[in-house]
């Protein structure tokens, strides 16, 4: 068995396609997605309507959450919130249609299986009731408790936006980073490839170039704030894209 691991595609179509065709390309023959499909990209309901024709087992992202509140806390959020923080998340809305955000509700926190005799969890960010994401530096004490408090020997997540893959006491935990929008300096999509055998585990991770010019001119098409770009761009968060220092 050889899975393609995936997670915060943000609306990223060009780079999702490039990652798919890719995992294709090494044997992979299903797609775990870990969530974050929408906010700050060009392309949320291509993207979601990819990831549905893929037939990928998916869960639902922490952002693709908030865009389902937008219109409950819109007016908290427009005095709250930073003015692109706020702008993406209104485009994205307004962007989808009703069985977009239909497909996005239905999504489950997390999924369970067994593959290979190995308990599996499929999920967006820490197990637990933390909502944090459990990252390369995460310290061993935290992670043998949370394979305990989990119940799984391979424990698949996002969030952080940053590749990672860490055993402890037996317990795999694999983050496969962003597919559309990394934080690492490395702009380039980042996913997983995951192959589980009787005998082992084995965790490959890879960096794919993709249609980088076509994702910015469609930003700015749309007229997006242009720190959107500068984020794909530079594989950067908002925060450190927006600091004064830069």
């Amino acid at each position: 068995m050889k899975a393609a691991l995936i997670g915060d595609v943000h609306a990223n179509l060009p780079a999702l396609r490039a990652v798919l065709d890719h995992a294709r390309e090494q044997g992979a023959t299903s797609i775990w997605n870990t969530g974050d499909l929408v906010g700050y990209g060009a392309y949320p309901r291509e993207v979601i309507q990819q990831i549905q024709g893929e037939e990928a087992l998916s869960t639902i992202g922490s952002y693709d959450q908030q865009v389902l509140r937008f219109k409950k806390r819109q007016k908290r959020w427009r005095r709250k919130k930073r003015v692109e923080e706020y702008a993406a998340l209104e485009w994205t809305y307004n962007q989808l249609a009703k069985k977009d955000r239909k497909y996005l509700r239905f999504l489950s926190q997390e999924v369970r299986m067994t593959v290979k005799g190995r308990r599996v969890l499929l999920l967006h960010g820490c197990p637990g009731p933390s909502a944090k994401s459990v990252g390369a530096k995460e310290p061993t004490k935290a992670l043998v408790a949370l394979a305990s408090e989990a119940g799984a020997d391979l424990i698949v997540c996002g969030q952080s936006h940053k590749p990672s893959a860490r055993q402890v006491n037996g317990c795999w935990f694999i983050n496969p980073g962003s597919v559309g929008l990394p934080v690492d300096g490395d702009p380039r999509a980042s996913y997983a490839l995951l192959a589980v055998s009787l005998e082992e585990v084995k965790v490959q991770h890879h960096r794919v170039g993709y249609d980088m010019d076509k994702m910015v001119a469609t930003l700015r098409d749309n007229r997006l704030p242009e720190a959107f770009a500068e984020m794909f761009q530079q594989g950067l968060d908002l925060e450190a894209v927006l600091a004064p220092t830069r």
